[in-house]
């Protein structure tokens, strides 16, 4: 992934030296597991535990000739212990160190997405608490339709974000399986014992049949729900885009001072930070592609799937990082105008309590599709709706004054928030902290 949409943390994870250090965090803790076996000498052991060091240089020059990385990766590490070198790899075959050191690092990396995700989910939270009696219309097809509020749109974006984090957790479980099965997956050079022993001390669990790689279905399920979770971040970005409209201008995300909208119009305030959001999730649905793509390999093996996880695993995981941080910047320091959603809800002069009307009539014995047309043809005409009902003869023979004026209260309209509050926040906190 390019600099511009990599944080520190995210690409440390995958830059060359960590991917390395992984692999050889593997393959000492192969030799420890033997040595408590007695296969491998315990002073050897210690001693590639004491002296083993890996130079990303020195692998690359190695490979150069070799043509084979994990073998460059072996021999490297080899030459900067001596003579206990030759205990290293002992009964492996490359996917061995490979998926065992990728299951680590994708769970390092789900490990910093669920941290990025509490900081945005509390963010959420935060704004939908202050927000929870803050009266907008609610919109269908880009078109006003009935009252909401703000804090219960925030409050669906944290039940989401909630089963995400639930997705993610289980994605991250799902990764996190390894093998050490030997070339073919019967452990024709290995012992199962060795395997369960090694992936107790990474973390791990003993991948069930294996072939000569971790079946591919567990690492498309952990791309997926990277594009779930792009998919659910895009949809918040969207909703700010629209609601920063001109002609709505509603909720604006934050312009610091001395930033600039446009190269050319100095009146511009863009919601550049939302469209970054949208466009980057983009990535992430295709990086899910690829994913799917990976599962099917030839027979026991072919390494079709590795040059795709050379690049979608640190670009996905990095994407998703930047995106989660990017979020929680907007929700942050997000602007939100009370007075424009009011002027907004007004905008059609209690025709979003259109409802109300039709089955306050219904239930005085009116025909549905009668009183639907009442309503609708002083909806449509514009004005005040209520003054153009209670004026209506058809329909002031069946409502008086005083009940058409309650069916116009906004208070009635939104009676059930605070349990649907209840309702979003329950999911939202669902598997852990808020």
């Amino acid at each position: 992934m390019i600099a511009r949409y990599t944080r520190p943390q995210m690409g440390q994870l995958w830059s060359e030296e960590a991917v390395l250090g992984r692999w050889l965090q593997v393959e000492l803790a192969v030799v420890d597991a033997l040595s408590e076996r007695g296969v491998v000498p315990a002073e050897a052991a210690r001693a590639l535990r004491a002296k083993a060091r890996v130079d990303p240089a020195r692998v690359r020059a190695i490979e150069a000739e070799v043509r084979h990385d994990v073998i460059a990766f072996v021999s490297a590490v080899a030459e900067t212990v001596g003579d206990e070198g030759r205990w290293l790899h002992l009964g492996l075959t490359s996917s061995d160190v490979l998926d065992t050191a990728f299951a680590l690092g994708l769970c390092q990396a789900a490990d910093l997405l669920l941290g990025g995700l509490d900081r945005l989910r509390a963010a959420v939270r935060a704004l939908a608490l202050r927000h929870r009696r803050t009266p907008m219309i609610g919109r269908t097809h880009g078109v006003h339709a009935e009252p909401i509020t703000f804090g219960l749109k925030c409050a669906g974006w944290y039940a989401e974000l909630g089963r995400n984090r639930s997705r993610l957790r289980a994605a991250r479980a799902e990764v996190a399986h390894a093998k050490l099965s030997g070339a073919v997956g019967v452990f024709g050079t290995g012992d199962p014992a060795v395997e369960a022993a090694v992936c107790a001390r990474l973390g791990l669990t003993p991948e069930p049949i294996s072939t000569q790689v971790v079946p591919r279905d567990r690492h498309a399920v952990f791309f997926a729900t990277l594009a779930v979770l792009g998919g659910a971040l895009e949809r918040i970005a969207t909703e700010i885009r629209h609601l920063q409209r001109t002609e709505v201008g509603e909720v604006f995300e934050p312009f610091g001072r001395g930033q600039k909208g446009s190269s050319a119009m100095p009146h511009k305030r863009n919601p550049w930070m939302a469209e970054n959001v949208c466009g980057l999730a983009r990535l992430l649905r295709g990086y899910a592609g690829a994913a799917l793509e990976n599962i099917a390999l030839w027979h026991e093996r072919d390494i079709t799937h590795s040059s795709v996880e050379r690049v979608i695993a640190p670009d996905a995981t990095q994407v998703a990082d930047f995106m989660l941080a990017r979020m929680t910047e907007i929700i942050e320091g997000l602007e939100v105008h009370p007075e424009a959603m009011a002027r907004n809800l007004a905008q059609l002069g209690g025709a979003v309590f259109s409802e109300h009307v039709l089955l306050a009539l219904v239930q005085r014995g009116v025909p549905r599709d009668q009183a639907y047309r009442w309503v609708q043809r002083h909806a449509l005409a514009g004005g005040d709706l209520g003054a153009a009902l209670a004026a209506d003869p058809d329909v002031s023979r069946h409502l008086g004054p005083e009940e058409l004026r309650t069916l116009f209260d906004m208070d009635h309209h939104l009676r059930h928030i605070d349990h649907l509050f209840a309702r979003a926040l329950d999911e939202g906190d669902g598997d852990g902290a808020a």
